[in-house]
């Protein structure tokens, strides 16, 4: 586990990052296009790079161990500090443990893809583009469950994943750039959420090259937490999960003791 406090007065409101996967560098990347907007409406960063599972997450097995790391970097953090933070971000495009998250949760809690897919739907219809091919069911699902399936129009796949895509960021804007606006020449949609933590910064970027607004997901996901337009949390007064744990960490142990 990475954490990373940034030096800030006590008094200023704390967003708490939790990278599931077990690359510090997204992490650094997501810190990095956070800190803009965190300093301008006075709130300090940590970030949490998750302790196990995959360093990219790309298939539904990882997916399912990224649910656990985020949990298990969830306890880490909070045992680290002596106060929960005032927000949590989920930065993975896909969400994975974010109900849990929720429900255990006394603060605002969301993830990139809830945030991207609140924002878009309120222009109407959109499309989503991302590296990965087996993310396009795992996203349909998510969609789905959380109440956007009918304002998602489609999910586009680049065949390298984000990580790879994050590995060269010249070739990776021409190849999203095209798949994005392949995504509105289908029709019916008002915007394209570009879908990754590793993609962090690159809608800008192409937003040129699109002929509908483009939608970054980390960015969405700051301005969902930090407007405070984030779902209600779980309605715990502190942090906490129902049963005891047996077999895991101490951290996540002692979060089942607070059932």
């Amino acid at each position: 586990m990475d954490t990373q406090p940034h030096p800030s007065s006590a008094h200023q409101p704390r967003l708490l990052i939790i990278n599931p996967n077990t690359s510090a560098s997204v992490t650094d990347l997501l810190c990095r296009h956070a800190q803009p907007s965190c300093k301008e409406q006075g709130w300090q960063i940590e970030a949490v790079t998750a302790r196990l599972g995959a360093p990219y997450i790309s298939c539904e097995a990882s997916y399912a161990i990224a649910a656990h790391a985020a949990l298990d970097a969830w306890a880490a953090a909070l045992a680290a500090q002596p106060s929960a933070p005032q927000a949590v971000l989920l930065a993975c495009f896909g969400d994975p443990g974010l109900l849990a998250l929720r429900e255990s949760s006394p603060v605002p809690v969301t993830g990139l893809a809830e945030a991207a897919f609140m924002e878009a739907a309120r222009g109407g219809r959109f499309a989503v583009v991302t590296g990965g091919a087996r993310w396009a069911p795992m996203l349909q699902r998510l969609a789905q469950q959380l109440g956007f399936g009918e304002a998602l129009a489609g999910i586009h796949t680049v065949a390298p994943s984000g990580a790879e895509l994050a590995a060269d960021p010249v070739a990776a804007r021409a190849l999203l750039a095209r798949a994005c606006q392949q995504a509105v020449d289908q029709g019916g949609v008002q915007s394209v959420v570009l879908g990754g933590a590793g993609l962090a910064g690159l809608a800008a970027l192409l937003q040129d090259q699109v002929s509908v607004p483009v939608i970054d997901s980390v960015q969405a996901g700051l301005r969902v937490l930090l407007s405070g337009q984030a779902p209600a949390p779980g309605g715990r007064t502190e942090p906490g999960f129902a049963p005891a744990w047996q077999g895991l960490s101490w951290e996540l142990r002692a979060l089942g003791e607070r059932g």
